[in-house]
């Protein structure tokens, strides 16, 4: 019996997320293409997250946390809003 595929929502982050980032990124004086070079993530996606279109993984979340050099409370904020089972976060996939 075939098993039936699981559709999750797409979540929408706050949107205090994306200029958060956006800030952090200048202030730490990278563009979009060199800090999702850095995290290891595309730069279309770096850029959907700074616009509040894309919800981070929480792998990607901490990616762009350490790459953005972000202080306690904005990496809080961060993962208190990236999502826990998609992307690199899915339980589902396998280490590489």
């Amino acid at each position: 019996m075939a098993s039936k595929a699981t559709f999750r929502t797409r979540r929408t982050p706050p949107a205090t997320l994306g200029p958060l980032l956006a800030a952090a990124r200048e202030r730490t004086g990278l563009s979009q293409r060199r800090a999702s070079v850095a995290a290891g993530l595309n730069r279309h996606y770096m850029c959907a997250v700074e616009a509040g279109t894309r919800t981070p993984s929480l792998n990607a979340a901490r990616r762009l946390a350490d790459v953005l050099e972000l202080a306690d409370d904005e990496r809080a904020q961060l993962y208190a809003a990236a999502v826990r089972d998609a992307g690199y976060s899915h339980p589902g996939r396998t280490a590489a």
